[in-house]
């Protein structure tokens, strides 16, 4: 049988501060060929040249990876400001309506550090420009220093609901996760779940509440070392399985089947 082809989208990248192209780190499409057991397609984040209905047909779930540019305040009803840094609104065009279509057909979802951001905001969640500002909050961002290995390396614990999908999923609720971000949620919207938490409060882990399929996001980034951390192959395995159900019959796994 044919591998799911599963989705990755890209940000807008200027090589040599000149080029302008589409990218997406390598990590992640190796986290979905070996761990997800998918075809990793790169998508052009360009709701101009990817039309969300063909999108939609061409793939049977979507990975929204980490990028540095954070999603637009406006797309939550907020001005902008420098703590808000820089944007893509390719992105956010293509990547909000994507993940409201896919919450209400079934079709998998997996959203990581801006994605897991981006999931939020497109259920109608609000953004702290930067955490580490707030009273009583840890800085998430990534080390200045430091080899590759050194900025992806476990920095925290997340704690997740007692019962939960990632619970279940994980069959515990603590796990040691890595740490590379700046922004967080402030307000969850009424459909979005935080199903697990960070020391010092900071939203680490969601789903869609009522949503047919898969929509488990996480703010810390599971692509690294994906086939040998723990946690990262529970999940991407997970994602992988809701996607090939899917390329099967379009069959949703919803969150209660997760586990």
């Amino acid at each position: 049988m044919a591998r799911p082809v599963i989705g990755i989208i890209g940000n807008f990248h200027l090589i040599n501060d000149q080029y302008e192209a589409q990218a997406a780190g390598a990590m992640n499409s190796v986290a979905v060929a070996e761990v997800s057991g998918g075809l990793p397609l790169i998508v052009p984040a360009d709701p101009v040249s990817v039309p969300l209905a063909d999108l939609l047909d061409a793939c049977d779930g979507f990975l929204l990876p980490g990028g540095r540019p954070n999603v637009h305040p406006g797309e939550y009803g907020e001005e902008e400001t420098p703590a808000h840094g820089t944007f893509d609104r390719g992105r956010d065009g293509l990547a909000l309506p994507l993940i409201r279509a896919c919450v209400e057909r079934g079709q998998p979802i997996f959203g990581i550090c801006r994605g897991f951001q981006e999931v939020a905001v497109a259920m109608g969640s609000t953004l702290h420009p930067e955490i580490r500002d707030l009273p009583g909050r840890d800085n998430h961002r990534m080390p200045p220093d430091g080899t590759i290995d050194e900025k992806f390396a476990l920095r925290h614990v997340v704690t997740f609901a007692e019962g939960g999908p990632f619970h279940r999923l994980m069959g515990a609720r603590e796990v040691m996760t890595n740490t590379l971000h700046g922004q967080g949620i402030k307000v969850a919207g009424p459909r979005l779940v935080i199903d697990g938490h960070a020391p010092d409060g900071t939203p680490e882990a969601s789903y869609v509440r009522g949503a047919p399929g898969f929509t488990l996001s996480v703010q810390w980034h599971p692509e690294y070392n994906a086939g040998m951390d723990p946690v990262s192959r529970v999940l991407f395995g997970a994602f992988g399985r809701a996607c090939a159900a899917w390329a099967e019959g379009r069959r949703p796994v919803p969150v209660a089947e997760v586990a």
